[in-house]
This record gives C-alpha cells, sequence and structure tokens, in this order.
C-alpha cells in the first residue's frame, strides 16, 4: 500500500518528512496542498483529515499520522536513522524532537511573517530563534571535541533531520548564520549525504562556497 504525505513545497516541516523518507529509503507519494495562497489544509476535506488544519499528513492504510515529529520516527523505524542503540542515545534523540519545536515556533515563525507576512512578534520570534542557534552551535562544538560531527553522534540521525530546515532558512526570517561556523559545516555535512534531496531556499553541498572552520579550543 501507498505511503501518502499531503504536502506543501515551501514548508519546513513538510520537507522534513520528504527529507527522512528519502534518506531512510521510504517510498512516499506526496499530494501537494495548496496551502499559499490557497489554503487548501483549511478545506473540509482536509480538515476531515486532520481536524488541527496543519501540515504535512502522513496516511498509511488506516494510519494518519499528523504531527511531524511522529512522522520521522514513524518513517524512520527500524533503520539506522533512529541512532544508536541504548537509552542514552534515545534519549538525546528526542530531546533534539522536542528541540526542534522550538525551532518552528521561533525561527518558523521569523520566516513566515517576512516571506508570507503573517502576523507575529517579530523581534521575539528572532531573539528566541537567535538563542536556539546558540544552543545548536554550543552543541555542535562539543560535539566536534569528542570527534562527533552530528547532534546525537557520530553519524547522521532523525534528531539532525528534524532541526535542519529551519536552521538552513533562518536567513529567510531575517537571521544570520554567520557567528555559527560550527552550523554551517554540520549543514554541509547533511546537504552531503547520499540520498539528500532539495527544497526551496535549500540547495546541495555542490552549489556551496566553501565554509569556514570553526574555531576550537582545547
Amino acid at each position: 500500500m501507498t505511503v501518502l504525505l499531503y504536502d506543501h513545497v515551501l514548508s519546513p516541516n513538510c520537507y522534513k518528512a520528504r527529507l527522512m523518507a528519502r534518506l531512510a529509503g521510504v517510498p512516499l507519494e506526496t499530494v501537494a496542498v495548496n496551502a499559499y495562497p490557497g489554503r487548501e489544509h483549511l478545506s473540509e476535506e482536509s480538515l476531515a483529515r486532520n481536524p488541527a488544519g496543519t501540515l504535512p499528513v502522513l496516511v498509511d492504510g488506516d494510519l494518519i499520522l499528523t504531527e511531524t515529529q511522529a512522522i520521522l520516527v514513524y518513517l524512520a523505524q527500524g533503520s539506522r536513522w533512529m541512532g544508536a542503540a541504548g537509552p542514552a542515545t534515545a534519549a538525546t534523540v528526542q530531546g533534539w524532537l522536542a528541540f526542534s519545536a522550538r525551532l518552528t515556533s521561533s525561527l518558523g515563525v521569523a520566516r513566515a511573517h517576512d516571506m508570507l507576512r503573517k502576523p507575529a512578534d517579530i523581534a521575539a520570534a528572532r531573539s528566541e530563534g537567535t538563542l536556539c542557534l546558540r544552543e545548536i552551535e554550543a552543541r555542535l562544538v562539543e560535539q566536534r571535541l569528542r570527534g562527533q560531527g552530528f547532534l546525537a553522534g557520530a553519524d547522521p540521525t532523525i534528531a539532525d533531520v528534524a532541526c535542519f530546515p529551519h536552521v538552513a532558512l533562518a536567513p529567510d526570517g531575517g537571521v544570520t548564520l554567520d557567528p555559527y561556523p560550527a552550523i554551517r559545516l554540520w549543514m554541509r555535512a547533511i546537504r552531503g549525504l547520499d540520498g539528500f534531496i532539495e527544497m526551496p531556499g535549500i540547495h546541495r553541498r555542490h552549489d556551496l562556497t566553501p565554509e569556514p572552520q570553526p574555531a576550537v579550543t582545547a
């Protein structure tokens, strides 16, 4: 049975699901939803599927998932993308999945304000988004000192997929990535993964100029 993803091409959360499916090797059929400007996600048909009126929505037979993190977990189950076995790694991955919601409510809100003119407290959204970026930068610098390049370990996991899109698109909401060299190196590593796919505003690694090495002190 075909796994369906109700999708909007400009949505970072929808992109997370498309990217996770491709990286995990899960066949996925996307159903385009004209969320902007058409507002089809609020149509009677869409609300019958998801009363919250949000995207993405994943349908696999009788199963309907409407929360992005749950969709990512479903797509990653049984693959290396869930991370190494053990409670510590599992807890770390879950922590970053929860953290990704902060990115949506800060950097995501700032981007929607600037690109789609959605009302928002833009100063608060950018301020919170900057705090989130600082936390990710600190984590990645710490990881590099351990010889690990990703949020939950030496290898990429669902945690990286959950956080990557809103971080990569932060400049669309007026939040620069210039002060965060470890983040930029992390993004380049994700863009170089086998199976990586693009979305508008997020390109492949070969389209980018070289990034500086972060200053790491012992």
